[in-house]
């Protein structure tokens, strides 16, 4: 399994527990608002000083709204570095990287996994919080076109949506087959 895994909720929480702490709010503010990791790397220190702003994604180049819940918010102002609220190690002009972030993820799902608290077989990444934000959503609504509006999903590929917010079924699907396979 190649792509990033759902996790369930309190076996993320183990994983983000174990992370450095400016990695566990890189994660708590994907899980509040469903951007991915490089976007909420971006966050200028400016823009957070906002409750409410707006973000142009990367990967699509489409903008959003996005809301960050108060305490939140303060913890990221605490933290804020002079231009991103996530400052490079080396260089404050610069941002933190995926890498740095998805490293410290990776390490720390392995020794959770190893315990037997992660499922074996899961690919634990960044992205997985990006899963557990749609699956949240989906729940809570009951509507794919909520969850595919706060994915900033295209309305073409639903499908996609689809994926994200079932991904809990599905890889217990997967998980079940691994576990078949090497038995």
């Amino acid at each position: 399994m190649s792509r990033s895994s759902y996790v369930e909720p309190t076996a993320l929480g183990l994983v983000l527990a174990a992370l450095q702490p400016t990695n566990r709010l890189v994660f708590e503010v994907m899980l509040a608002t469903g951007l991915r990791v490089g976007d909420v790397l971006k966050l200028t220190t400016e823009q957070v000083k906002r409750q409410r702003f707006t973000v142009r994604e990367s990967k699509t180049g489409k903008t959003r709204r996005v809301y960050l819940p108060a305490k939140l918010q303060l913890r990221l102002l605490e933290q804020a570095g002079r231009l991103y609220v996530f400052e490079g190690r080396t260089d404050w002009r610069k941002h933190r990287t995926r890498q740095a972030v998805w490293k410290d993820t990776v390490r720390c799902a392995a020794f959770f996994q190893r315990g037997g608290s992660v499922p074996k077989g899961a690919t634990v990444s960044p992205h997985s919080a990006r899963k557990v934000y749609a699956v949240g959503e989906y729940r809570r609504t009951g509507s794919l076109d909520d969850v595919r509006r706060k994915l900033n999903h295209d309305p073409a590929h639903m499908a996609t949506t689809l994926v994200y917010a079932l991904s809990d079924q599905l890889n217990a699907d997967e998980l079940r087959a691994l576990g078949r396979k090497s038995t």
